[in-house]
């Protein structure tokens, strides 16, 4: 194991102790990567000004530069730094907070599951963006249209993609701001009224491109928080049991799981200046592999943090990130996640029946379910 491959480990955390016990800031020659692992390397580097999200010299990956999806991602203000990260985020975030939580459980509960593991593969990977599309004005088959079109366009974000799915996520991208063109025409839903006027002095490709971008935020950790609860569930029938005795635990349970086994297990940050973080000196061009996961089971941070404690007081996680590229839509991920296990737990959809194993991913941790033979 390393701390890539870590990712989609049966059980990275004992590798990440290690690591964290060996330094919290350390470079790894193997690897060409200084490696974070603990609570306070982590946000040191997710705070320092000179660690940016993408390399100097390559701000958008070749693999899809050029393209379609290219266009895209060099708008994302994820992806960005400066005024094209703050100014999408000041427009899209007051948004995302002013939606109610009803709101998302009627959506969630609009949809009808499937029994079995193709239910819980609609649950995970179409019903998360099929809200937000909702939210959005989106009729019901355009969002799951939208929604089978997002998965389509994270494969560019991730470097185990090849040409295939590189191809399909710019058919992807056009078939996505298309729709979303003449979605803004219409300008009939709060949330998208909100975002348009927001946008009103900046070019529309930035506009659509961060419309883009919120669905694909929404797409991966959405999947992986429901997923990795369920996996909570699966492992602890005790526990299940309590959460449908007491729905309102479902809450402090995907805080939890979202600290304990996160879905999001690495970012990475890019040396653009020379700095020193933690006592160690960093050179321009250098890459940081900052370990969210291992953070999240620091002890400095969390006590007994191997021990999954609904109640557990004082909770922190750098799950959605920290400093200024923290996650704007973490309010309504959690939303999402919350009904949908709501409606889950009520369906009781045979949990034992499941297998599952991660899919392959270099920073993801997204358990995928199908059918015991």
């Amino acid at each position: 194991m390393d701390p890539i491959t870590a990712a989609t480990h049966p059980d990275p955390y004992p590798f990440y102790a290690t690591l964290r016990a060996a330094g919290g800031l350390a470079f790894d020659p193997g690897l060409n990567l200084w490696i974070a692992s603990s609570a306070e390397a982590v946000c040191a580097v997710l705070h320092h000004p000179d660690c940016h999200v993408r390399p100097a010299h390559e701000p958008v990956p070749k693999a899809i530069a050029g393209g379609p999806a290219g266009r895209v991602f060099g708008h994302l203000m994820r992806m960005n730094e400066g005024e094209r990260q703050r100014c999408p985020r000041a427009v899209i975030a007051p948004g995302l907070q002013d939606i109610a939580p009803r709101q998302v459980e009627a959506r969630v509960r609009a949809r009808l599951l499937q029994d079995g593991a193709e239910g819980l593969h609609q649950a995970q990977f179409i019903g998360p963006v099929s809200v937000v599309a909702a939210l959005l004005g989106f009729n019901p088959t355009d969002s799951h249209l939208i929604s089978e079109l997002t998965g389509s366009f994270v494969a560019c974000l991730s470097p185990l993609s090849q040409a295939p799915q590189l191809d399909a996520a710019h058919r992807a991208s056009e078939q996505l701001a298309r729709l979303f063109e003449e979605r803004i025409e219409a300008q009939d839903t709060p949330l998208l009224t909100h975002i348009d006027q927001g946008f009103e002095n900046t070019a529309p490709d930035s506009k659509i491109a961060n419309l883009i971008g919120l669905l694909s935020q929404t797409y991966e950790a959405t999947a992986g928080l429901i997923g990795n609860a369920l996996l909570a569930l699966i492992g602890d029938p005790a526990l299940r049991q309590a959460l449908r005795d007491d729905p309102a635990q479902l809450g402090p349970l995907l805080a939890e799981v979202l600290r304990f086994d996160p879905p999001v297990q690495n970012t990475r940050r890019f040396v653009v200046a020379p700095c020193e973080i933690l006592g160690s000196a960093l050179n321009p061009g250098e890459t940081i592999l900052v370990l969210l996961a291992s953070a999240n089971r620091d002890p400095q941070l969390n006590p007994r943090p191997d021990t999954l404690l609904l109640d557990r007081p004082n909770r922190r996680s750098f799950s959605f990130g920290s400093g200024r590229h923290e996650c704007p839509g973490q309010t309504l991920a959690m939303g999402i996640a919350h009904a949908t296990l709501a409606v889950l737990l009520e369906s009781e959809p045979g949990l034992e029946q499941l297998t599952w194993r991660y899919r392959p991913s270099v920073n993801g941790r997204i358990p995928v379910f199908s059918e015991r033979s």
